[in-house]
């Protein structure tokens, strides 16, 4: 299924009408701070609830707490994992509602369990999941990176490819469920290792690029707000309840 541009914004623009009509929602604050982030769910929809500093982004289970520009490391046995601007912040939760203090869980001890050290930090400068993959594996000793996006789209980097190519790519973020992200975590570990691992199976579902296209739109749309392209990447202090 093809939608143009026009077609698209069309959508995204009715979504955005139901959601401010609908009696369920509340209001969602669209200031650049955007200090104060409210919620709503509609239709698969979910935003944040709550308001989110300038360096901590605060949710059940996990706190992410921004301690300084990052540095490029050094140690051939860690993995860095880039996350983007909204994850964890501004959107607690991807596209199909799995909190994101889960996924990164899942992502984290997957690292772990291959032996490898995991180090976090948040890419400011794009909302694509690649360029933001990229830039945790510059940042990473071993060369490797994983980039998250809000709403769950996640990729496998490595820092001498073109940011436009991959390890592994996983755009059907619907369609990702806690073990898919485990093993993420897991092949990215195994790569950093000099490994070649089985790519990560992944669902298939035709229909989940239509019926969620809409929805994945405006969900980009709102991380694209808390991009800031002069702002260099930040390390992140995790913490699981």
């Amino acid at each position: 299924m093809n939608i143009d541009e026009a077609t698209l914004r069309s959508i995204v623009e009715q979504v955005v009408k139901n959601l401010n009509a609908t009696p369920q929602g509340v209001t969602v604050a669209t200031s650049a701070d955007a200090q104060e982030v409210t919620t709503t769910k509609k239709g698969g929809f979910a935003q944040v609830v709550g308001s989110a500093s300038a360096t901590e982004g605060r949710q059940k289970g996990m706190v992410l707490t921004e301690v300084g520009e990052a540095v490029k490391g050094t140690d051939p046995n860690e993995v860095v994992v880039g996350i983007a601007a909204a994850f964890g912040k501004y959107q607690h939760e991807n596209i199909v509602h799995v909190p994101h203090t889960d996924i990164l869980r899942e992502v984290l001890a997957g690292i772990e369990e291959e032996g490898c050290k995991w180090r976090v930090i948040r890419v400011y400068r794009t909302s694509d999941v690649s360029f933001v993959a990229h830039d945790a594996a510059e940042y990473s000793g071993s060369g490797i990176g994983i980039g998250i996006q809000s709403k769950g789209t996640t990729v496998i980097h490595q820092k001498d490819l073109p940011p436009l190519n991959n390890l592994e790519l996983f755009p059907q973020c619907p369609l990702i469920d806690l073990d898919t992200y485990r093993q993420i975590g897991k092949n990215a570990a195994m790569y950093a290792k000099g490994q070649s691992p089985t790519p990560v199976p992944m669902k298939n579902d035709q229909m989940a690029r239509p019926r969620f296209q809409a929805v994945s739109a405006l969900l980009h749309i709102k991380e694209t707000e808390h991009t800031d392209r002069n702002r260099g990447p930040q390390a992140v202090d995790v913490k699981f309840d």
